[in-house]
């Protein structure tokens, strides 16, 4: 009976060679392999990996022993499991258990080959064969023998199983179940695979179809097939890495094409180069080639990575690339960084304001990058930092011919897309060339033009694929069959042929001789891998003893510190310095620098993955962990600057409750820099991990101040009416008041109350606003009592009752500091003091003091400048237009409105946005513009309704109609003020019909419709406007009443008396026609 115990083939640990079973030195050097066979019987750790299983079983077993004597039964068997055994080892297979009359065989375990599948069939076919020769054998004893073999590829976790007596490496998982369920499909002497299989070898065997089938326990119906016979390798390859610096085949035309943009660049005619094509195509080895070209001639070269990981952090290659280039060292003090960076930008003739902002994404352990609001804050600064950037590379430029190389702008963040955008522009007088390379997922924005040249890298042709795999092969012929396989393999990518034919080199197939390669033995049939994951996954085999280091790497991250490696492996200097050598000797890392500070940088993310996701999960889990405490206890700057690392390695750990409190932190960094979505983002990651932990008052309060924080960020992203920010506010209050914890009451009572309003329910917002006010100045915070007076003066602004509103407002600013800033917008997302501002200026105009309403409107806007925050600012420049276009100011309100959209654009600010497109789109009516300029408000009240708010809807409606008529859409116009006077008094803004009754009295009197009814609207209008006090209303309806009725001397005295009440505004257009109505003579 075969062994039980697992018996591996020793591989030799001098020269890699692998020895058949039972050698005790090496075939190939001598070495001794006692240690290495030992190696294959102890324990191996458990680990994911995909495999392919086999389940071979003896058809009709249960006859046999009804016809034979036990002991020739047993005697049968066992040949029949040696015959297999045979058939399997010659393949390498492992048999993990012997079931009776049944075997399972794992193809990839316990080592990793680049063909598990195609060995798999190759077995079973073998077994075939066995089994015939076996029936020969048996033909006297009136017995033949039949299998039925089922194979199937997917993913399990393999390691020891099994008691103190008895242990055994055993798969677990669905992959050998569905191997024993497609073993039942089969007819005798037959192999059926799953469709999973065939797909891995499909060109490498002849199949019948069996079309889907049901199996027991398996939810979906799978498609099967059974193997013929097989055939001559056909197959192809995914992808791998960056290719190792190996000689350069078949790029010359390209290379040429560098070099001709070079030639033009240096000469002062700026060149970009975009360079795309799939992964291992060759684009980083292209541009090393280059380079290395350039090796002789002055010239600077400067180069970044986008990184997947970083696409949310603005311009972080631009700003990785200069720490590197400007030689900051992360164990120098702060002061000492920013005393040599301030030099030298400087020398570059950089400003004190340009190198404060480019110090603060070099530096970001720096104070001020966390004090300040940071280079996201507006559009004025995020365009200084593209400008400080830009004369930086000028001046780069101007001292010798400069090479700028961006990798992977298919993992850019915006802002560097942006600032390469406007590097395009302005290159093209500069000694500049920029290379941006790109994988064909990314689209470049620039179009093909004299200084811009694309170039698509294509498959090498074979003849330079040949000449590739001989240079490889150190110049040493290789076997005619073998060059085949491995041109038919890699299709001609540079990637596939490098790593294939290493994996050639390495396995033993071949023995070297002076000047050529011979094969060690038969070329087995599938030798060539067919599969990513395989061949990755025996080249980490062939690493065994390094391989915790690799999956350690894995979990880091793409690139990881050799500092920080050190730190989380737990080993001495000497052995990790050892097994990184190795690593990068055998081509997964590569290393960059020199220690300490040294650096190691996967091959390619993919070499990463596959050595990640071979860890079982609670040993990632444990890495984790791990890596996590190392950078909060080592790396304090990394709790700082990239909290979200920190979390991250905290929530792959499973320790939810560590991993909290730094999201909410990298979100308030996030919404500090005025980055919004990215602080969405870590908010809703922190809080799906709370929904998984015990609700105790801890997580409640934890979960409280990720609410308070989403809220005001989802206001500034999706607009204050939008139904996520309700049920945001609505969860926070209700944690709020299950604590009984009153500061965070107060966010979430006002959130609501503002939601509320903007949604048009003024009662509700009123009532939620008062309950704030109320709390607050029970505890005396105040920058709540500025928000709270600002929301509930507003919600009474719009009920109508003007002086009240009015009353609130002044309280607010009375109250307002500006210290309180940073407080408001954790918790408001706006500053309450310029909202405060915006909201009297506006009242101020309705009661009749045009000239105090535009003062407090310029207030609003200064100090938001000041306060340089973006959504601050865009709500005082779009309330100054709107208290503009009531001063009926048209070229104010378009300057300020434009402004107001630029930065709305820029940020993503919805509701700013719509309002100052309307106010905008009046302006151009009013200039003559009117299908220009009713293009423009009916998309602004498109994207108001988007927004769900209700809030200035019949004011901006007013503006629409005004324009129609202006145009001479009367109909039209009637129509909208139906609509606008159902919105005003569906939100009970009664007060702001006066306005629309007045431009219906203007509509009818253009219809020619009777006297009677156009006086019926004034009238309205002016009983409205007296009633609310709203004296600027009042006087329209009159001017209006007069322009209409010259000769009416009511009309006429109504105007007089209204006139006379005003003491300022008297520029304004107003109250400039109102005096020139009462100097007409009757």
């Amino acid at each position: 009976m075969p062994n039980d115990q697992t018996a591996v083939p020793p591989t030799c640990p001098q020269c890699g060679f692998v020895n058949p079973a039972g050698f005790n030195f090496c075939g190939k050097c001598g070495a001794a392999l006692a240690a290495a066979e030992n190696l294959g019987r102890v324990s191996v750790k458990a680990e994911r990996r995909q495999i392919t299983v086999m389940f071979c079983d003896l058809v009709g077993s249960t006859d046999l022993s009804a016809r034979l004597d036990p002991e020739d039964l047993r005697e049968l068997v066992r040949d029949y499991q040696e015959a297999c055994e045979k058939a399997i080892i010659a393949f390498d297979g492992h048999v993990a258990q012997y079931l009776g009359d049944g075997l399972l065989v794992y193809f990839g375990f316990p080592r990793a080959h680049e063909n598990d599948a195609q060995r798999a069939v190759r077995a079973g076919l073998g077994i075939l064969e066995e089994m015939s020769r076996l029936n020969e054998n048996l033909a006297s004893r009136y017995v033949q023998l039949a299998v039925r073999i089922g194979i199937h590829t997917g993913l399990v976790v393999v390691g020891e199983m099994g008691g103190r007596t008895r242990l055994e490496h055993l798969a677990l998982g669905q992959t050998p179940n569905l191997a024993a369920r497609l073993q039942g499909l089969a007819q005798p002497n037959a192999i059926v695979l799953s469709g999973t299989t065939h797909k891995l070898i499909q060109n490498d065997f002849e199949f019948a179809t069996l079309g889907a089938q049901t199996l027991k326990g398996v939810a979906q119906p799978i498609e099967v097939y059974q193997v013929l016979r097989a055939r001559a390798l056909q197959a192809g390859f995914e992808k791998l890495a960056v290719p190792d610096l190996t000689p350069l085949f078949g790029r010359e035309r390209e290379l040429a094409q560098l070099t001709e943009c070079w030639q033009r660049a240096a000469a002062a005619f700026g060149q970009i180069l975009l360079l795309g094509g799939e992964a291992g195509v060759g684009k980083s080895r292209l541009q090393q080639a280059f380079n290395a070209s350039l090796s002789g001639e002055r010239h600077l070269a400067l180069a970044c990575r986008c990184s997947p990981y970083e696409s949310n952090r603005a311009l972080h290659p631009i700003f990785d690339m200069l720490e590197q280039f400007f030689a900051v060292k992360r164990d120098t003090a702060h002061d000492q960084k920013t005393r040599a960076l301030q030099s030298a930008l400087a020398k570059h003739g950089l400003g004190p304001d340009e190198i404060r902002l480019l110090l603060q994404g070099v530096l970001p352990d720096s104070p001020e990058a966390f004090d300040n609001l940071s280079y996201g804050s507006t559009q004025v600064q995020k365009q200084k930092i593209y400008r400080a950037l830009l004369r930086l590379l000028q001046s780069l430029a101007s001292r010798q011919p400069l090479i700028l190389t961006v990798e992977d702008l298919h993992w850019t963040d915006a802002a560097t897309l942006e600032l390469c955008h406007l590097l395009s522009d302005e290159i093209k007088t500069l000694p500049l060339l920029a290379v941006f390379t790109f994988r064909p997922t990314f689209i470049p924005p620039w179009p093909e033009r004299e200084h811009i040249l694309k170039i698509m890298l294509l498959p090498l042709p074979a003849h330079e694929t040949e000449a590739m795999i001989h240079a490889l092969a150190g110049g040493k012929t290789l076997p005619r069959e073998m060059l085949r396989q491995l041109a038919l393999k890699t299709d001609g990518v540079p990637l596939f042929i490098e790593e294939l034919t290493k994996m050639v080199l390495e396995t033993g197939l071949l023995i070297e001789h002076e000047n050529h390669f011979a094969l060690a033995g038969p070329l087995p049939a599938l030798a060539i891998p067919t599969t990513l994951h395989d061949s990755l996954m025996a080249r980490l085999d062939r690493l065994a003893t390094v391989k915790d280091v690799v999956q350690l790497g894995a979990v880091i991250g793409r690139e990881f510190s050799y500092e920080l490696m050190h730190l989380v492996a737990q080993i001495d200097h000497a052995t990790l310095q050892n097994e990184l050598a190795r690593l990068v000797e055998a081509g997964l890392l590569y290393e960059e620098g020199a220690l300490p500070g040294k650096k190691f940088v996967f091959k390619h993310a993919l070499i990463r993955d596959t050595a990640y996701e071979a860890l079982l999960k609670s040993t990632r889990q444990l890495y984790h962990m791990r890596i996590a405490q190392v950078l909060v206890e080592h790396f304090p700057r990394v709790i700082e600057a990239k909290p979200e690392l920190i979390a991250y390695h905290y929530t792959e750990a499973k320790v939810f409750e560590q991993a909290a409190p730094f999201w909410h932190q990298a979100a308030q960094r996030a919404s500090r820099r005025s980055a919004p979505d990215e602080a969405i983002a870590y908010l809703n990651k922190g809080l799906a991990l709370l929904q998984t932990l015990p609700a105790t008052p801890a997580t409640t309060r934890l979960e409280l101040d990720f609410l308070i924080a989403l809220g005001s960020a989802l206001v500034v992203t999706k607009g204050y009416a939008a139904a996520q920010v309700e049920l945001t506010y609505a969860r926070a209050l209700a944690c709020a008041t299950q604590l009984g914890e009153h500061p965070h009451l107060y966010p979430a009572l006002l959130g609501l109350s503002t939601y509320f309003l903007i949604r048009g329910d003024f009662a509700q917002a009123h009532k939620l606003a008062e309950q704030a006010l109320k709390l607050a100045e029970q505890e005396q915070d105040p920058a709540v009592l500025v928000e709270a007076h600002y929301v509930l003066g507003t919600a009474i602004f719009h009920q109508g009752y003007l002086e009240e509103a009015r009353a609130h407002l002044q309280q607010g600013i009375a109250l307002y500091e500006t210290r309180q800033h940073r407080s408001m917008i954790a918790r408001f997302g706006h500053d309450s003091g310029v909202l405060c501002l915006c909201y009297l200026a506006r009242i101020l105009w309705f009661q009749g003091y045009p000239d105090q309403a535009q003062r407090r409107s310029a207030e609003a806007v200064v100090l938001a400048r000041e306060l340089a925050h973006p959504f601050s600012l865009a709500s005082a420049l779009t309330f100054a237009a709107l208290v503009s276009q009531l001063r009926l100011e048209i070229d104010a309100t378009r300057e300020l409105a434009e402004e107001a959209i630029s930065l709305c654009t820029e940020h993503g600010f919805l509701f700013c946005l719509a309002m100052a497109t309307v106010l905008n789109g009046w302006a151009l009516t009013e200039l003559n513009e009117q299908d220009v300029g009713i293009a423009q408000i009916e998309r602004g009240l498109e994207t108001w309704r988007a927004t769900g708010a209700e809030l200035f809807r019949p004011h901006l409606l007013a503006l629409l109609v005004e324009s129609y008529g202006k145009a001479g859409r009367t109909e039209k116009g009637l129509h909208v003020l139906a609509e606008a006077l159902a919105a005003a008094q569906k939100s009970g803004k009664r007060f702001y019909t006066a306005e629309l009754y007045r431009l219906q009295a203007l509509l009818l009197m253009r219809q020619g419709r009777a006297a009677v009814e156009v006086e019926e609207c004034f009238q309205q209008a002016l009983a409205i406007a007296r009633e609310r006090r709203a004296k600027s209303l009042e006087l329209r309806a009159a001017v209006g009443w007069v322009s209409q009725q010259g000769e009416n001397a009511e009309a006429r005295q109504l105007l007089q008396q209204n006139y006379r009440w005003f003491s300022e505004g008297f520029d304004t257009l107003d109250l400039q026609l109102a005096e020139t109505l009462l100097a007409r003579q009757i």
